[in-house]
């Protein structure tokens, strides 16, 4: 902590230092998503004496960086220097800010723009500040979401390798379209924006042109379609979006229902294949069960190729954890990852979400992190996941699901209408319960650990190769946890 005379102007360095420490707690504190909302355009311009001033863009920032963040701002300054009294937040910035470190000599290049659809605009309702442009289309990416940062397992590895595939070579035959699926928080949109990302690296290694994508959700789809309409400006609507070499749509799901939408979407698509131009879309469910959605579309949508991202492993999890804390670059004790993994299972997000609030806190208060402290720290979040599956309720549901005896479970038939369903509860019991493989055999008719063991790696094996079994049984998963 350091202490400065009234009048003085603190050293750039030390000051850039400072700033930089301030926002990775603030980051931290908020979470992703809010920072990048919010707070990620504040720019430092000094510090004189006791006081800090920060510009922000426009007044409508000002003002709500102000009113939410100003007191923690001041206290985070009073913790980097106890001379600091006030924190002043202005609009401006045509003074020339003090760079962080991270901006004076980034840690890594920085990932290159592929698009020319995609802007980044600040989310200013009602604001006299925000500047008119032209028509924005397409979403930002983020940085973070790379192939690089993607951890691979077995639930995942085929789509991430069709993801790979398409970024090395767009508009191959076979993988145009490619249909990415799979629950919430397993990895759709980090592969969307990873493919993106390699384009853009690949194309400017080689000197090539810019390649331009455009990636949105549908529901902005939708929304831009009924402006441009509302504006009598479909056709510019039309020419943008059929003028990319990339167009990707996030969370299709939500075109069900809406049939002027998806009429526009299937002649969007239609003329892009022609083209010879690469589609990616990505959705809660595979083509063929995406009921509400025109019969045309969804045989379009399984003509090219469907991967999807199945609910992670436990070894998965733990490898996610692992891979999150070594880049943080603090100590993760292995029992707390354990836990977490046991913990959290159905989203990944909310897992990394987790290990994020964890390391926040030690780095805050300077504590270790420990399992009495993970319990501390994320009450609220495992409190949530506190709803014991038992073995009997997964027992229950398969039998009722494949139309078998509950008695079956744990009965020495061995026919496959009734091994085969057992091998699925086995399989669901050792994925969402806490159970070890002995207590779960015994529950299963006195069976031996071994044969759990060839139940989980038969499951496996069958949901690798095919489809449909995958997602009986992820929908047998997703209504035990609801």
């Amino acid at each position: 902590m350091s202490t400065t005379e009234p009048g003085e102007i603190v050293e750039s360095s030390q000051v850039a230092a400072q700033w930089a420490r301030i926002r990775g707690r603030l980051q931290n504190e908020v979470g992703d998503v809010e920072y990048r909302t919010w707070l990620r355009q504040m720019t430092l311009v000094g510090v004189e004496g006791d006081e800090v001033t920060v510009h922000l863009p426009t007044r409508f920032l000002r003002d709500w960086v102000s009113s939410r963040y100003g007191t923690r701002l001041n206290a985070l300054w009073q913790l980097e220097n106890e001379s600091i009294r006030r924190v002043d937040i202005r609009v401006g910035g045509t003074v020339a800010p003090i760079a962080t470190p991270a901006e004076a000599a980034p840690a890594r290049p920085a990932q290159p723009e592929p698009m020319n659809l995609v802007t980044t605009p600040v989310f200013e309702p009602n604001s006299d500040d925000r500047p008119e442009s032209r028509m924005d289309l397409a979403a930002a990416l983020d940085s973070r979401f790379t192939f690089d940062a993607f951890v691979v397992g077995k639930p995942n590895e085929f789509a991430y390798a069709c993801a790979r595939r398409v970024a090395e070579a767009p508009a191959s035959q076979g993988f145009n379209p490619l249909f990415l699926y799979g629950g919430v928080g397993l990895g759709k949109t980090h592969l969307m924006h990873a493919i993106a990302w390699e384009l853009a690296a690949r194309n400017e290694a080689a000197g090539k042109r810019l390649v331009s994508v455009a990636y949105m959700s549908a529901e902005k789809f939708m929304y831009r379609f009924i402006a441009a309409i509302r504006t009598q400006s479909t056709m510019e609507f039309k020419e943008q979006l059929r003028s990319v070499d990339v167009l990707m749509i996030d969370d299709l799901q939500f075109l069900i229902g809406k049939d002027n939408t998806q009429e526009e979407f299937f002649h969007t698509f239609n003329y892009l294949v022609e083209a010879g131009k690469q589609i990616v879309v990505s959705s809660d469910k595979s083509p063929s069960a995406l009921d509400g959605l025109e019969d045309r579309l969804r045989t379009r949508l399984g003509c090219g190729m469907v991967a999807d991202l199945h609910t992670t492993t436990y070894e998965l999890r733990i490898s996610i954890l692992e891979t999150k804390a070594a880049r943080a670059g603090i100590p993760v004790p292995t029992k707390v990852l354990e836990y977490l993994a046991h913990k959290i299972t159905s989203n990944v997000r909310e897992l990394e979400g987790a290990l994020n609030r964890l390391i926040a806190h030690a780095n805050l208060f300077g504590r270790p992190i420990t399992l009495e402290a993970t319990h501390e720290v994320l009450h609220d979040l495992l409190k949530a996941h506190d709803r014991r599956i038992s073995i009997e309720e997964i027992q229950k549901r398969v039998a009722e699901h494949y139309a078998i005896r509950l008695t079956d479970m744990s009965s020495a038939r061995r026919a496959r209408q009734v091994a085969r369903p057992r091998q699925v509860a086995m399989y669901l019991a050792k994925q969402l319960t806490s159970r070890s493989l002995p207590e779960i055999g015994r529950k299963f008719g006195n069976r031996d650990h071994t044969t759990v063991m060839h139940a989980v790696s038969r499951v496996n094996e069958l949901m690798e190769r095919d489809g449909s079994f995958a997602e009986d049984v992820e929908l047998l998963r997703r209504l035990l946890e609801s």
